[in-house]
């Protein structure tokens, strides 16, 4: 499976962004995928996860200013992002989770990781 995100862009602090991670190949309708954003001279970090029936698990990076959803007719996830912060300037990936669980927040967990789109906010 290929994943493609998008959505990613210069923002306000306080302002919002809603980001897409559309896949192709196969259907992803079956797998849990998450969210992670990865900001300069950082480790990756878990932002968000969600499994095939809509169950959900957030990281503490965005936890309670985002939201992640999917739908699986459209082989699409998305991730809306709320009052964002300068420190939320990242590029944001999405990808497929693979082992460990559904409830696994560890990037080694994930695959098929897509290119990324950044996410800038301006103070």
């Amino acid at each position: 499976v290929q994943l493609q995100a998008s959505g990613g862009g210069l923002v306000q602090a306080g302002g919002s962004l809603r980001l897409s991670c559309v896949a192709s190949g196969r259907t992803i309708s079956y797998y849990a995928m998450g969210w992670f954003r990865q900001a300069p001279g950082q480790e990756r970090e878990f932002v968000a996860t969600i499994r095939w029936d809509g169950n959900t698990l957030y990281g503490d990076s965005l936890k309670g200013r985002c939201t992640i959803s999917r739908d699986n007719a459209k082989n699409t996830v998305y991730l809306q992002m709320n009052s964002l912060k300068p420190e939320d300037t990242a590029v944001y990936y999405c990808a497929q989770n693979q082992k460990g669980g559904w409830r696994t927040t560890s990037q080694h967990d994930y695959g098929n990781w897509g290119q990324g789109t950044l996410v800038t906010v301006s103070s």
